[in-house]
């Protein structure tokens, strides 16, 4: 079976989730631990597109005027530790004329399996990108003024904030349980001088229900994308 559209893959190093994007339709998986990959039945057909997203927070954006690709370790270093076997990337980010420079090293082998599972109609295999990727793009392509998307692994918020197309903020934060996550998530709102009761927060992880219910008593609106 081939899918029309689209599936959408987030790697952590506890697990994953996806979305199928098809027909107009999306339906969300929950968080599945490693050993179902192999059982889910969505991996096992061909998709026209596949996006790979995995989670770290060695990632570090920079303006177009000052990446060089030849220097990617050094900039990294500058905001993050990195080991010495930590490879570094870097990829272009167009719509905020800039470069994501990351490291995908820890969780590699889980989006590699995944990679070498899930494959296009033609047979190809779908470059694994930091999550911070398709947070920066999702959130720029919402049709908000305030544009707000999110995602929580592994005890981290990862967050995208753009007012109109003009970013206001790209970070991760240490959130050891959703409340912290929360409390970041206002703060940077707060800091940003926008009022959550006026936006809508956008999520591309699967929230418990709980967590979803909290939001909702402070923003105008959760969605997944």
């Amino acid at each position: 079976m081939t899918y029309t559209d689209r599936i959408s893959i987030q790697v952590s190093l506890s697990g994953y989730s996806f979305g199928i994007h098809a027909d107009s339709k999306t339906e969300f998986s929950g968080w599945l631990s490693p050993d179902r990959i192999f059982a889910t039945k969505e991996f096992q057909s061909r998709h026209e597109e596949v996006e790979i997203s995995l989670f770290t927070p060695k990632c570090t954006l920079v303006p177009t005027h000052f990446f060089s690709a030849s220097r990617s370790r050094e900039l990294l270093a500058e905001v993050c530790e990195l080991n010495d076997a930590d490879s570094v990337d870097s990829v272009e980010i167009p719509w905020c004329d800039a470069s994501l420079v990351y490291s995908l090293s820890a969780g590699e082998a889980i989006s590699r399996i995944i990679s070498d599972t899930v494959l296009r109609t033609d047979g190809s295999r779908a470059r694994v990108l930091p999550e911070m990727y398709f947070l920066l793009r999702d959130a720029y392509n919402l049709n908000d003024y305030n544009r707000i998307a999110a995602s929580y692994a592994d005890g981290r918020l990862y967050l995208a904030v753009f007012q109109g197309k003009t970013l206001l903020l790209a970070n991760s934060f240490e959130s050891s349980d959703f409340i912290t996550a929360e409390y970041f998530l206002f703060m940077v709102l707060k800091k940003l001088q926008l009022n959550p009761e006026q936006s809508l927060v956008y999520f591309r992880t699967p929230l418990e229900p709980e967590w979803e219910m909290s939001l909702y008593s402070y923003f105008k609106g959760v969605e997944r994308i």
